[in-house]
This record gives C-alpha cells, structure tokens and sequence, in this order.
C-alpha cells in the first residue's frame, strides 16, 4: 500500500472527470440527462424549493448520473469483451440500463412530489 499523495489524488479526480466527459460525448442518453438537469436546476431556482427539496432534487439528479456512468462502463466493458452478439453480454447490458429507467423513474417521482405542488399553486 502506497502513502498518501496529492498528485496521485488530482491525477484520480482528472481520471474521473475525463470518464463524465467520454460519457457526455458518447452516450445520447447522457445529453437527454444534461438537459433534464438543467431544466430542474432552472426549475428548482425559479420555484425557490427548499434546501429539503433541493436535497431530493439533488439525489435524484445524481442517481440517475451515477446509473447512466455505471451502464456506460458496463457497455463499454462488454463491448471490449465480445464485441460479436452473446447472449449474456445482452443481460448484462440490458440490466445495467434497467438500472437506468429505474433511477430515471423515480427522479420522476421526485420531481412531482417537490414541483407538483408549487406548479399547482402557480396554476390555481
């Protein structure tokens, strides 16, 4: 086991931010993730939610990011792997992005119960 090191730290934390930027560049899904973030973000300030709302908002909006990362890299692997069709490969696949529907779902969820009321109140 190796000391601790800033430089090995700032070379982890440039790793990663590399692996959201192949993401964003790579994956379709991600862009519809962006723009979904931007609209709560934009939502949540124009409502003035409350840090408790921002709090599931925020939640939300990373489970979704963390799901749509870890179905990448599940792609990515799997494509490396075997990049001809195989039945397990296409499980693992469609699991991973399984994961992804049902954090989007219940980002949904979360989204209509800290927006649904105050759109309600802005609409009556």
């Amino acid at each position: 086991m190796r000391s601790f090191s800033i430089a090995l730290r700032v070379r982890s934390f440039r790793c990663a931010i590399r692996g959201v930027w192949v993401m964003i560049q790579s994956q379709q899904n991600a862009w519809i993730h962006a723009v979904a973030t931007v609209v709560v973000a934009v939502a949540g300030l124009y409502f003035r939610i409350t840090p408790a709302e921002w709090s599931w908002v925020v939640l939300a909006i990373m489970s979704v990011w963390t799901a749509e990362a870890l179905n990448t890299a599940v792609e990515f692997l799997a494509d490396a792997t075997k990049p001809e069709f195989n039945l397990l490969i296409g499980d693992a696949k469609d699991v991973a992005a399984g994961a992804v529907l049902i954090s989007a779902i219940g980002a949904a969820v979360i989204g209509v119960l800290v927006f649904g009321p105050h759109i309600w109140a802005l609409v009556h």
